[in-house]
């Protein structure tokens, strides 16, 4: 029962001896959560940093490994939220097994029931996520999946650890219990939740997502806005706010209209808006926000034709099929 900041806690807490030597990859705000993290945990962290918006490559994964090896664990963010970009996992995991026995430690809170994540075919090794993006439940319960080697690093961890020590939970599971007091009404939504995954197939909520996350893209570039992720997450669409558009506080306007939607975090606070596609979102939500949009443009003075943004989006749907 924690946040999915909780799970990434827990996953350092865990696979790390305090001689540890940890490399995070961070290109936004919750990418610099797991470098925080290892050092708030005092192990020596070597925090490569990209540029807000880029997608880290495989290639440069092997340059950081090359530059200095000798890793317990790489530390990435598959789906970063705070930007809209996905990173290719399972080509970065395989360059990581490449040149390093370290061990493989993602950070899927958006991607996981979004977007395919073969934990054990790409060798990854602990995987962590939350209760409120892919599987459409409030905020409060957390998860963490751990490999055998993972495991093997647990028992081997020496961090302090007490809420957060994994080798409690896997007890406890013998036992179908928790080792503390569980969010039981989280848990029960949580049941439903995983019958509707199971009832829909994962491989069509995935197909969903992209889905979605293509047309809605077409149609925010049919209404003249601009991307901001280079290699985007089919969790959320990342869109720049225009310079002459961020005095108009467009996330409050669209909100005035019934629709909420997320502002930049940090650096790129009044510079972005984000639109998610977690979850229960189908095409008619879709649709509505981007009308919504459309509308907030026009009245801003965009000269765009009614219905500009939908014709984009089905045209999108039609074609991914």
């Amino acid at each position: 029962t924690a946040s999915g900041t909780g799970a990434m806690e827990a996953a350092v807490a865990n696979v790390l001896r305090r001689s540890a030597k940890a490399l995070t990859v961070e290109a936004g705000k919750f990418g610099e959560r797991w470098g925080e993290l290892c050092e708030a945990y005092g192990v020596a962290v070597e925090r490569k940093k990209l540029e807000w918006g880029h997608a880290l490559t495989p290639e440069q994964m092997e340059d950081f490994l090359r530059e200095e090896p000798g890793y317990s664990a790489v530390f990435l963010t598959h789906s970063e939220t705070s930007t809209g970009v996905a990173i290719d996992l399972e080509a970065i995991a395989r360059a990581i097994r490449r040149h390093s026995e370290a061990l493989i430690v993602v950070d899927g809170i958006t991607s996981v029931g979004a977007m395919p994540l073969h934990m054990d075919a790409w060798g990854v090794d602990v995987v962590v996520s939350g209760s409120q993006k892919g599987f459409m439940c409030p905020p409060g319960l957390s998860f963490i999946a751990c490999s055998s080697r993972a495991w093997e690093a647990v028992e081997r961890g020496a961090l302090p650890r007490y809420y957060f020590d994994l080798r409690k939970a896997k007890s406890s599971l013998k036992d179908q219990n928790t080792p503390f007091t569980p969010a039981i009404s989280l848990l029960t939504g949580l049941d439903e939740a995983l019958a509707m995954l199971i009832s829909e197939g994962i491989e069509n909520v995935w197909w969903r997502h992209d889905r979605l996350a293509r047309a809605t893209r077409a149609a925010v570039r049919a209404l003249g806005l601009e991307l901001f992720a280079e290699r985007p997450s089919n969790a959320l669409t990342a869109v720049k706010i225009p310079e002459d558009l961020r005095g108009r506080d467009l996330v409050g306007q669209l909100k005035s209209r019934g629709f909420i939607v997320a502002g930049g975090q940090a650096k790129l606070k009044g510079k972005i808006f984000r639109i998610s596609h977690l979850g229960y979102y189908d095409e008619g939500d879709m649709l509505a926000v981007l009308a919504a949009l459309e509308d907030v443009l026009r009245q801003a003075g965009r000269p765009l034709a009614p219905g500009t943004a939908l014709s984009a989006f089905r045209k999108t749907t039609t074609e991914v099929q």
